[in-house]
């Protein structure tokens, strides 16, 4: 069946639809990663976006449920140059094609992917609309033109819990098997905001050595802190830090008062706690393969990224140090309080799917609950 990816500006792709049938709109932003399509599809943080995957082949070792990062697709819409109908991997349950049709995303191949990748670069990540029910483009362009976009929206409020849970399951082996706790002789009390979390987070600070909680990501302070945690960790999650106004006066009355760590979303929502500002990037980073620059070791990581606003660099307070950046556009990557247990960090040192080279901010912040 035909598809038509319609951008704001105008631009339009022909190609030919999979998975679910429809229209859906959202805000389109590319991802380089190589492989890692399912995590990148049940991803929380792709809420109210469509993602076009630079790599040309997708579907080839299908799709398993294991490798989920939430309970769901949460993106709006996929874009790929060709699937590939017949999955080669010993894991897989169902095709690409079988599982976007059960979640009901629309998916369309056969375009070119390298072009619209290009053009996002120049003007910048926008909304669209891929419709399989209108022929005339340019009633779907003007669709796109008037869907909300990303600025201000409150799009934690769609992907968060709707209550408290435990989460125990730490990192497992290609085969199923259990993989030892680093830590066994103690563990420490994390209560983890929910903003729309990956699930190989909670597996990552359960494998440090911690019990995780995990709360909706309207939980007051006061009732956080009420559990006696000894730490507070703040999720990944889609969309404008500042259209959260409430996470950021819950996290303001928690750094004072107990360790914190945020990834993503968490680490912006915790900078304008801090004082700072968040803008929108032209184009975001989506992607495995992004480096970055830790300051403090002059060492550079490379990592997985996943989201479109950044912290203002003149907005920096005194009492904030910035740890890291990145190397292509020199965006902050990651902040430390100067007096407090407090950092976070821009990057996802989860990967899932992605590099490990950050894997050992789990156990800085477990260092930190330590010495509280």
């Amino acid at each position: 069946m035909k598809a038509i990816l319609a951008l704001a500006d105008g631009r339009i792709f022909e190609g030919e639809s999979f998975g679910a049938t429809g229209e859906a709109e959202g805000e389109v932003v590319f991802n380089t990663s190589m492989s890692g399509y399912q995590e990148v599809l049940t991803d929380p943080s792709y809420c109210g976006q469509m993602v076009v995957m630079t790599y040309p082949l997708i579907g080839n070792y299908g799709i398993n449920p294991e490798d989920f990062e939430s309970d769901r697709v949460y993106l709006s819409g996929f874009i790929i140059k060709e699937l590939s109908g017949i999955p080669s991997n010993w894991r897989s349950k169902e095709t690409l094609d079988e599982f976007l049709k059960k979640q009901g995303v629309i998916g369309i191949q056969g375009i070119d992917t390298r072009a619209l990748t290009r053009h996002i670069r120049e003007a910048g990540a926008q909304q669209a609309v891929i419709s399989t029910e209108t022929s005339d483009p340019q009633k779907i362009v003007a669709r796109a033109r008037q869907s909300v976009g990303l600025v201000g929206r409150d799009l934690v409020k769609e992907v968060t819990c709707k209550s408290p849970y435990s989460w125990s399951e730490s990192e497992q082996g290609l085969n199923g098997e259990s993989v030892p706790i680093e830590s066994p002789e103690k563990t420490y009390s994390v209560v983890a905001y929910d903003f729309g979390v990956k699930r190989n987070i909670l597996r990552k600070l359960v494998q440090t050595g911690c019990t995780v909680k995990v709360v909706p990501a309207s939980t007051s302070a006061k009732k956080v802190l009420a559990l006696k945690p000894d730490g507070v960790f703040l999720s990944n999650g889609p969309g404008d830090p500042a259209g959260v106004p409430y996470a950021i006066e819950n996290v303001r009355q928690l750094v004072d008062k107990v360790p914190v760590f945020g990834i993503c979303l968490g680490h912006q929502i915790l900078t304008l706690a801090l004082g700072c500002k968040t803008y929108k990037l032209r184009f975001g980073h989506h992607g495995g393969n992004q480096p970055v620059m830790d300051l403090t070791r002059r060492k550079v990581e490379i990592t997985a990224q996943n989201h479109g606003f950044a912290v203002e660099g003149d907005s920096v307070q005194d009492n904030v140090v910035v740890t890291s950046i990145n190397l292509n556009d020199q965006t902050i990557e990651g902040i430390r309080h100067k007096t407090r247990p407090v950092f976070s960090v821009q990057y996802h040192p989860e990967a899932s799917p992605g590099p490990h080279d950050s894997d050992y901010l789990f156990r800085e912040f477990l260092e930190l609950m330590k010495g509280s």
